[in-house]
């Protein structure tokens, strides 16, 4: 698993949400790499280990280092292939307020909402879901709805996805297409296009977009959730 000077190596699952946002961001960027997946269904090899002591994924390889946890990779992308379109440099004008603005709408979205969301893979019945539901729009409607009032489709008024979407999409792609088949609660959807229009019309953005999509194989990602729900269910 070693890898040459100056080469990207990316140790990855595609299946992971996590290590989708580091290929959301290589996709943006343009940036060559080598994939290398691991298998996250069997114990992790020594050699993976050697790389990763955590045995987590996404690892990179960039010029001969180890970088690990998902946000810390693409961050280190956005940083290393500074192009602008993802997030402007700390020191360019604007830079550090845009990345501030960033910062807080992650934090929020994962501190504020996806948490609620992995309840429902635990309910069994309806009634259990109804509260999980309510409380999960209701934080949506008052934490991240404001922030997107100036999405044109994407974060911040911008064109194009951002460092926002990389860090989201992957979670968001999953939001979208779990609740066309079902497996989210029709509920969930139908209360947030009528409460939260803001962000549902960005969801939908950016579960479209070619670096989100690019990866995404729905029937697989259908099959482990329907999967990891049958285990939450049963214990």
């Amino acid at each position: 698993m070693g890898s040459q000077e100056n080469e990207i190596v990316l140790y990855t699952n595609r299946r992971c949400p996590w290590a989708h946002r580091a290929h959301i961001a290589l996709d943006e960027l343009k940036v060559p790499f080598k994939e290398v997946t691991i298998d996250l269904d069997t114990p992790r090899t020594q050699e993976y280990l050697a790389i990763n002591p955590r045995g987590l994924v996404p690892s990179i390889s960039f010029n001969g280092e180890i970088y690990t946890e998902s946000a810390v990779v693409s961050w280190l992308l956005a940083d290393a292939f500074p192009s602008g379109k993802l997030v402007l440099p700390s020191s360019a004008a604007g830079g550090p307020q845009q990345r501030a603005r960033i910062a807080f709408f992650v934090d929020t979205y994962f501190s504020k909402f996806q948490g609620g969301l992995m309840k429902l893979f635990g309910a069994k019945t309806d009634e259990e879901q109804e509260p999980i539901i309510t409380e999960a729009v209701d934080k949506l409607v008052k934490e991240i709805e404001p922030l997107l009032k100036n999405a044109k489709p994407f974060f911040g008024g911008s064109s194009h996805i951002t460092q926002a979407e990389v860090l989201t999409g992957s979670f968001v792609i999953r939001l979208v297409s779990l609740t066309k088949v079902g497996i989210y609660p029709a509920k969930l959807s139908s209360s947030i296009a009528e409460r939260a229009p803001n962000f549902w019309k960005w969801a939908e953005a950016v579960a479209a977009h070619p670096s989100v999509t690019g990866i995404y194989d729905e029937e697989k990602i259908i099959a482990s959730t329907k999967a990891r729900i049958a285990k939450a269910r049963a214990s």
